[in-house]
């Protein structure tokens, strides 16, 4: 009987979840670029901050978009990027803090990057400048590499690390916030890690669940995929992969969800390029094909999961 619910129940989510189509975000502005990735909105709902990425990878700036009501603002660079490579910006729960990933220097007497850190700006108003950024510092930073943060509305704090001493891949830790300090962070446990590569983990406010990247899985679709872990009591349950709706056989990673909506923002290099064709292509039709949404290149999407958070159909 218990096999048989279990079936009903991802039998119900994949075939409601496939009824919610995953769409292009803001795609006339995420198009200006070559790469785009891991987005991240303000709590009110009007920033948008996203990292725009070269060719190779090899600069990575993040941009600002102000949305007004249905409208958006031309993009810029963020007031407090354009010079290092930076990326992976996630708000604090009052938008008055951003944090991100950059491999710039500690100060101002080398040019010389060093190994990724987690850094923050702050604000006074939502509608104040940044400040300078802040290096995180020690237990969050370390000598290792540091990506993705992101926090629980309690401040616990969510992060990849890149370790090399423990000869896995990349894991997601977990520093929690007491009596106004950050402790020692600790490896989420092997419900969530493995020998290979996590990262890109989003954690929901309450920390009720966990959606992260994981690259290269027995049961994935292909390269990096989404996955998901319920939280009760502090016992994680076994990640699930997220389908082949949200899923595709390329690189999908850096989620970000909006607990207003429940929708899943996440990043994708998902090809769907037509190949054959009945007759030779024009010029005009062959840059159409180039440049389309859906081309390969690292692109943003949303979809609607509100019936896999409010029923855990995933969950053990």
């Amino acid at each position: 009987m218990r096999s048989f619910l279990i079936f009903l129940m991802f039998t119900n989510f994949y075939s409601t979840l496939g009824q919610n189509v995953v769409e292009p975000l803001i795609p006339d502005i995420v198009k200006k670029f070559l790469n785009v990735r891991d987005i991240a909105i303000s709590p009110d709902g009007n920033d948008i901050m996203f990292s725009a990425q070269s060719v190779m990878g090899n600069i990575s700036t993040i941009i600002y978009v102000k949305k007004n009501e249905n409208t958006f603002s031309d993009p810029e660079i963020a007031s407090f990027s354009g010079q290092f490579f930076d990326l992976e910006p996630f708000f604090s729960h009052d938008g008055l803090k951003l944090y991100f990933a950059s491999t710039r220097p500690i100060d101002n007497s080398t040019l010389e990057p060093k190994d990724f850190d987690i850094w923050y700006v702050e604000r006074e108003t939502t509608n104040s400048i940044w400040s300078e950024p802040k290096n995180m510092g020690s237990p969050i930073n370390s000598e290792h590499g540091e990506f993705y943060p992101s926090i629980a509305t309690n401040g616990n704090f969510y992060f990849t690390r890149d370790n090399p001493e423990l000869k896995r891949k990349d894991d997601i830790y977990v520093s929690e916030f007491k009596i106004g300090k950050y402790t020692e962070p600790k490896l989420l446990p092997d419900a969530i890690n493995s020998d290979g590569y996590e990262y890109n983990a989003f954690i929901a406010p309450d920390e009720s669940y966990l959606i992260f990247g994981c690259y290269n899985r027995k049961d994935g679709l292909g390269s990096g995929d989404l996955y998901i872990s319920f939280n009760e009591n502090g016992n994680w349950s076994q990640a699930k992969n997220l389908g082949n709706t949200i899923n595709s056989k390329q690189m999908d990673y850096c989620p970000f969800v909006d607990q207003k909506t429940n929708t899943l923002y996440f990043t994708s290099k998902r090809d769907n390029t037509n190949t054959e064709f009945k007759k030779p292509l024009s010029i005009n039709e062959l840059d159409n094909v180039f440049n389309q949404y859906d081309n390969g290149l690292s692109r943003l999407y949303n979809v609607d999961i509100e019936f896999l958070l409010k029923t855990k159909a995933l969950k053990n």
